[in-house]
């Protein structure tokens, strides 16, 4: 029998956290899911996407939008939201073998047996080079959302989750980005994966 596993990953704004776990998803062949949690969400409330899109747009900045996982809408509909995706990370999670970029899923999914909860940081120089070189953003806006969007990721978790991603007694593993890059960092947690689900060669 196939054994049932979901890896959830928080991470640092700029610290590669998205393509380390859409590398590690390809790696053990399993599913990946990010933000299109949300758009799910607004569309089993009857919401238009663009109630999310429509802010992103708005900002005229691709990366704005992560400041704000849930929109920018009013609590009441933040919350109606959180929830519905609390219900979708839950459905996913019962359905196979997984990776859940943010979206509390490590609190949501902390009580379950084979769950894996990782945190992605690194240090600000490492991000900030990382938000240059890599996310093609200009010196000024890197230090803005690097800033703000940390800042962001933080209270909505403490609001939803009530601790800060990175605190360790919500995590299991916690590591640093800028040893391994991307591939690095997705194959040394490929490894810890294979141990900790006592996964074939096959079954990964």
């Amino acid at each position: 029998m196939e054994k049932r596993y979901v890896i959830t990953i928080s991470r640092q704004f700029g610290s590669l956290g998205r393509p380390i776990a859409k590398r590690l998803a390809e790696l053990l062949n399993i599913n990946f899911y990010d933000r299109d949690i949300v758009e799910q969400a607004a569309k089993n409330l009857g919401l238009p996407v663009t109630v999310i899109k429509d802010n992103e747009e708005t900002i005229k900045n691709r990366f704005s939008f992560m400041s704000y996982p849930l929109g920018t809408e009013a609590t009441e509909q933040q919350d109606a939201i959180y929830n519905e995706q609390t219900k979708i990370v839950r459905d996913l999670a019962d359905k196979g073998s997984c990776i859940i970029v943010g979206r509390c899923a490590d609190y949501i999914l902390g009580n379950e047996k084979n769950c894996l909860r990782v945190y992605i940081y690194a240090p600000y120089e490492e991000r900030y080079r990382n938000c240059v070189d890599i996310l093609h953003m200009d010196q000024e806006s890197a230090k803005k959302m690097i800033r703000k969007v940390d800042k962001a990721r933080k209270a909505y978790h403490l609001h939803y989750a009530g601790y800060v991603p990175e605190n360790q007694d919500h995590q299991d593993v916690l590591i640093n980005s800028s040893i391994l890059g991307i591939n690095g960092t997705a194959e040394a947690l490929a490894a810890m994966v294979k141990i900790r689900f006592c996964l074939s060669e096959f079954e990964a």
